[in-house]
Formats: C-alpha cells, sequence, structure tokens
C-alpha cells in the first residue's frame, strides 16, 4: 500500500515539474506567433512637383493635382489623381497655349513584401485618363510667306471642349516617413486612344497627358506628399 501511495506521489511531482518545464515554450510560441496589422483607409495628398515645374519653367504656367488611393485587399490599391494644368508650347513655326483639367483613375497593386509593421509601396499601376481643355493658337509663321500667306496677318484663335483619352502604365514608390505621412513619386508611359484637336491646327499637349508626340505616346512624373486616414487595421 505505501509503495502505491510513494509511486503515486512521485508521479504527480514529474508531471508537475514538466508542466513547469513546457510553460515558458509555450509562452514563447505565442509571443513568436503574434500577428503585426497594417491599417487600411483612404490616402490624400498633393503632387509638389507642380508647383516647383511652374516656378522654374517659364512655358509651363501654372498646375495643380490631387492624389488618392483606397486600400481595398493587402496588395491592390484604387487609386486616382485629379488636377489642372496651364501649359504654352513654343516649336519652330507656332506658338499655342492649352490649359483645362483632367482625371485618372486606376489601380496600384504593391510588389513590395513589407516587414513586421511597415506599410511602404513598390508598386506597378495602371490609369484610364481624360481629360477637357481648351487650346489657344497665339501665333504660327507659314514655312512659306508670300502675298497670299503673310506671317504677319495671323490672329491668335481659341477653341474650347477639346478632350483626350489615354491609358497609362507606371511604376513607383511610397515611403512612410512618419506615422501615416508618405513621401513617394512615380513614373507613367502614356498611350492616346482619341484626341479631338482644333480645327487646322494639332494639339500639342494635353492636360494630365504631357506633351503628345508624333506616335501618340506620352511620358508623366509625380512627387507626391500624402497623409492617411486610417479607418481599420488587418
Amino acid at each position: 500500500m505505501y509503495k502505491y501511495i510513494i509511486s503515486l506521489f512521485l508521479f504527480f511531482v514529474f508531471v508537475s515539474g514538466f508542466a513547469q518545464e513546457t510553460e515558458p515554450l509555450q509562452t514563447d510560441l505565442e509571443k513568436d506567433s503574434i500577428t503585426y496589422k497594417t491599417a487600411y483607409g483612404l490616402r490624400l495628398g498633393l503632387d509638389i512637383s507642380k508647383p516647383i515645374k511652374s516656378a522654374v519653367d517659364g512655358f509651363y504656367n501654372s498646375g495643380l493635382e490631387f492624389v488618392g488611393d483606397y486600400r481595398i485587399s493587402k496588395r491592390f490599391y484604387i487609386a486616382a489623381e485629379l488636377g489642372y494644368e496651364d501649359e504654352t508650347n513654343q516649336e519652330d513655326y507656332s506658338n499655342s497655349r492649352a490649359k483645362g483639367s483632367y482625371m485618372r483613375l486606376g489601380f496600384n497593386y504593391n510588389a513590395y513584401e513589407n516587414w513586421l509593421d511597415m506599410n511602404n509601396e513598390i508598386f506597378v499601376g495602371f490609369r484610364y485618363g481624360f481629360s477637357l481643355f481648351e487650346q489657344t493658337l497665339n501665333s504660327y509663321t507659314p514655312n512659306i510667306s508670300n502675298e497670299y500667306f503673310p506671317a504677319n496677318t495671323f490672329t491668335p484663335n481659341t477653341t474650347a471642349d477639346l478632350n483626350a483619352h489615354w491609358s497609362e502604365f507606371m511604376v513607383g514608390a511610397k515611403v512612410e516617413t512618419f506615422n501615416n505621412l508618405f513621401v513617394g513619386f512615380s513614373l507613367s508611359y502614356k498611350i492616346m486612344i482619341s484626341v479631338k484637336e482644333q480645327e487646322g491646327f494639332k494639339t500639342l499637349y494635353a492636360p494630365g497627358f504631357n506633351r503628345i508626340f508624333d506616335s501618340g505616346t506620352g511620358f508623366g512624373f509625380n512627387y507626391t506628399i500624402s497623409y492617411l486616414i486610417p479607418f481599420s487595421k488587418k
């Protein structure tokens, strides 16, 4: 009987000691399994490259662009840009000015794998762009000047209700410098879909698209500062 009691007592001592030894391991496992959540919400900002360009480029009269995106999953963001531009184009035989508003709407895909609770991006994106603008042909000098086409008789004329449609592919990055405050930049390659032109004169510049090359393509750049309004964390 005594042997049975002693054996039972030793058994409980062994089980208790084993439980105490494994408890720290379980605690460590729980600590290691902590998941870090990132913020989901609306991010709004401004392209600061346009005010800088208007200050240093005499042909870029003014420009303002608001940027925004909304995170819908771990890697995908709905994104949009809304702005206004006014630029003068000086060519060999002409001087023209285009001004108006534009909108670009599409998405970004974040290809960067963040560490822990970081919220940075290296993204690729796509946009559909639409612009409403007017163009003024300020001066035009024919290649050949004669009595029928004298170079000094041109009168400036303006055509309103012009429009342009295009698609663009983007690459860029956004870095969270302070809590919910981001600095970013992007480069874009644009392909013109259609453009309504001034009668008798080719559209050289469309707000939001920039310079239109003979191939119907163009390029863009922006440098942004934006702030995230977090709605939830996942």
